[in-house]
């Protein structure tokens, strides 16, 4: 497995595991599509999303 491949499928996971928590969650959903709208007010969710892609990607050990 290349890693183009891999990371395909690492935002493949990522996304569907996302959408099936809000459809589990639609409170959550709600809070989402509030925070889209209110972006301005939500800057941290932007943030909290960047940490996420972080700890999934970013924090691995180096050779």
């Amino acid at each position: 497995m290349n890693p183009r491949l891999r990371a395909a499928l690492q935002a493949g996971v990522l996304i569907a595991v996302f959408a099936g928590l809000l459809s589990f969650f639609p409170r959550a959903l709600a809070f989402a599509e509030m925070g889209a709208r209110e972006l301005r007010y939500f800057w941290w969710l932007i943030l909290l999303v960047i940490l996420a892609g972080w700890l999934i990607w970013g924090f691995k050990k180096k050779p």
